[in-house]
């Protein structure tokens, strides 16, 4: 069996099978890409988030499938024969079309994909940098928050209009706003970004960020936070059906029945998760499949977590933030929320019949295990439980 890519769904399924050649793009060994916030801010070095050792041809391309020979063509000359090939090829991430961005970044521009896009940040900031995060989802907010414990001068630009508005509501998003502002973050949402204003010469590199009224922000780093695409190019040139991914049925399989997907790049039941649990939910499966044993995946109902920290001993203390679900309400939806402003604590989630649909939870976190369980195993809530006993601490039961 081969595996394409050597990223957190490649790994995993190298750990689960044996006798597996995985041929990675990256230089590094495998690593948990979630940590890597934690590697900018200078928290753990790139030793600590390696994942479990795997064998791994690193810094090596696959370049073409040969579908009718099981063939895998590399960048290095080499070709692999396989029975069974496993496409883990993950996420590009989005450039958006600004002016001054073109087929190669201008110096001071970075993407956040990558140990060595994270790296090169690292390498670029110092006390004082003035860098500017274009996008305020996830990880924008996670690279805002990673640049100011570095000591950099961070501005944020979300063009929605509010942080993180897949997983947060607007009440939620203006606590975690707040707690970014008091880290030294400037935050603005509901801007648009035009352009890139770069030095002239041979090697243009940034010095402003230009908004759509013409307002400029100095930067010397630019961080791209814009999402990512999955990585379908390969796949699509051998003919595979492609939609947004790599479709998938149940049994991870593609299009050719010799061929299977996970992680990033995969599209199961038309949703493309880009989430490092359903890689690893997806591996777990599919290492099933390919021993023999009867395994579906049904779909991954994940849970998002983050925890700011504050490098400063004056500074508010740790905000921790979980979402799971759906937070926004539908008709006939009931909602609990309690909210204590003074401790900057929020938590609401959404009861649809008899079961969670989803919850946002701000501050003290004693009850997302039991309300995210609840959710993750679709249980039904007990019939004679207050509705506001689902945000105590011990989640109601």
């Amino acid at each position: 069996m081969v595996v394409i890519g050597a990223g957190m769904a490649g790994a995993r399924l190298a750990a689960r099978v044996p006798g597996v050649t995985v041929v990675g793009e990256e230089r590094h060994a495998p690593y948990n890409r979630v940590l890597l916030a934690e590697v900018l801010a200078g928290r753990y070095e790139p030793d600590v988030i390696a994942l479990p050792p795997a064998e791994v041809r690193r810094g090596v391309r696959a370049v073409r499938i040969d579908r009718a020979a099981r063939l895998v063509h590399c960048d290095d000359g080499s070709v692999i024969g396989y029975g069974h090939l496993v496409l883990a090829t993950g996420s590009n991430p989005v450039l958006p079309p600004l002016r001054g961005i073109g087929h190669t970044l201008p110096d001071g521009v970075h993407a956040f994909r990558t140990l060595d896009d994270c790296l090169a940040l690292r390498e670029a900031v110092r006390p004082g940098t003035r860098a500017v995060v274009i996008g305020g989802g996830l990880l924008g907010v996670s690279a805002a928050r990673a640049l100011a414990e570095c000591g950099a001068q961070v501005v944020l630009a979300q063009q929605g209009e509010h942080l993180m508005e897949r997983q947060l509501d607007a009440e939620a998003a203006g606590l975690l706003r707040g707690h970014l502002e008091a880290l030294g973050v400037e935050v603005h949402t509901e801007c648009r970004v035009r352009g890139l204003r770069c030095t002239d010469g041979s090697a243009p590199a940034v010095r402003a960020v230009e908004l759509a009224d013409g307002y400029e922000l100095a930067a010397e780093v630019t961080v791209l936070a814009c999402g990512v695409r999955p990585r379908t190019g390969l796949a699509r040139a051998a003919g595979l059906e492609i939609r947004k991914g790599v479709l998938v049925d149940d049994e991870l399989r593609t299009s050719d029945p010799y061929i299977h997907a996970v992680g990033d790049c995969a599209e199961h039941r038309s949703t493309v998760y880009g989430l490092a649990q359903a890689a690893i939910e997806q591996a777990d499966v599919l290492a099933e499949v390919l021993a023999g044993r009867p395994a579906r995946y049904d779909g991954t109902r994940a849970l998002t977590r983050l925890t700011l920290r504050s490098p400063a001993t004056d500074a508010p203390g740790a905000l921790d933030l979980a979402a799971f679900g759906d937070s926004r309400p539908m008709p006939g939806d009931d909602v609990i929320r309690l909210a204590d402003a003074t401790r900057g604590a929020y938590r609401t989630v959404v009861v649809r019949g008899d079961r969670l649909a989803g919850g946002v939870l701000l501050g003290d976190l004693a009850a997302v295990g039991t309300l995210a369980r609840t959710w993750q195993d679709d249980d039904p809530l007990p019939a004679d439980m207050s509705l506001l006993h689902l945000l105590t601490n011990d989640g109601g039961f």
